[in-house]
């Protein structure tokens, strides 16, 4: 049984060893302007920096251009393009077409990997995607696991899913947070608006906490649990789904470390032994459950929802 990529989000460079040896074998970075919602804020010369680390030890680098480009900032892809192709990153994870058409002309050799975070919904747009370059497509989180081996049985492409972590539930390129603390007559400059802020919004009647800021790319909203499905990966294993994503965003490396360490443990258990894995999954979700944070619950988000058509 082929393993699937175990792909993670590491918050410095300082991370990139230690999540490998854990059991990444790859990793999503990116700077701010031209990507979404991070775990860590990556220069270029810490891009040189983590690839050339993560390629020592053998992983692979993608980098995250997934941002919604206007036109004031398109003139910027050209050369950043160019830079991630000296620097020898393994692929481009894009939503916006404008890049895809500059790697074509600045890149061609430079793999894609399709991801518009909500429309990767089927199979047929997937190999669309496919048709025009893209290697990969990263399928929305909105969709049950019957979806999810559907797509793949008919995908040209490889198929990465999310397992573990937030999730986006709502992006405005306006500063939503900004203008509000404006009508308010607050200091903004004072108070903050990062994601080091910790701001939430409350919603009493569904008593849910949802994380929110802004940065470059406007605002964000993130789901009020973390999806897990450490026990469950069984049918996706079997179906043979490329890459396992954990999205350590708004987490610390510790916390994203052990993720991995618990999901790479799983992934070769499984691989290797179905019943060995069966035998443990209940005590891995427990192993979870122990390092979660406190205001963070945990679901098995769209997973086993019912499809509604």
């Amino acid at each position: 049984m082929k393993k699937p990529e175990l792909l993670v989000t590491p918050t410095s460079v300082e991370d990139i060893a230690p999540l490998i040896d854990a059991g990444a074998t790859a990793v999503i970075i990116g700077e701010e302007k031209y990507a979404l919602r991070l775990a860590g804020d990556f220069s270029r010369k810490e891009v040189e920096e983590a690839t050339k680390i993560a390629h020592e030890k053998g992983a692979k680098v993608y980098v995250a251009m997934n941002a919604l480009f206007h036109n004031d900032t398109l003139p910027l892809l050209p050369d950043y393009i160019q830079f991630l192709d000296r620097t020898g990153v393994d692929a481009i994870v894009f939503g916006d077409p404008a890049v895809l058409m500059n790697v074509r002309e600045h890149a061609p050799q430079m793999k894609l990997h399709w991801n518009t975070e909500t429309t990767a919904t089927n199979w047929y747009t997937a190999n669309y995607w496919g048709r025009k370059g893209a290697a990969r497509a990263v399928l929305a989180r909105e969709l049950n696991m019957d979806s999810i081996i559907e797509i793949k049985e008919e995908a040209e492409v490889e198929i990465e899913v999310q397992v573990h972590g937030m999730t986006c539930m709502f992006q405005s390129k306006r500063m939503l947070v900004g203008n509000y603390m404006a009508f308010q007559g607050k200091d903004l400059e004072v108070q903050g608006r990062s994601k080091d802020r910790s701001l939430i919004l409350h919603d009493p009647e569904r008593d849910a906490k949802y994380p929110i800021w802004e940065d470059e790319n406007g605002t964000h909203i993130m789901s009020p649990k973390d999806m897990c499905i450490i026990d469950e990966l069984d049918e996706m294993l079997d179906a043979g789904i490329d890459s396992f994503k954990i999205d350590g965003i708004l987490k610390d490396f510790n916390y994203i470390k052990k993720m991995t360490a618990l999901y790479r443990q799983a992934i070769d258990l499984y691989t290797e032994e179905p019943e060995a894995y069966n035998s443990k999954k209940d005590e891995l979700l427990d192993e979870v459950k122990s390092v979660q944070p406190a205001n963070r619950d945990l679901d098995t988000g769209f997973f086993f929802k019912e499809s509604v058509y």
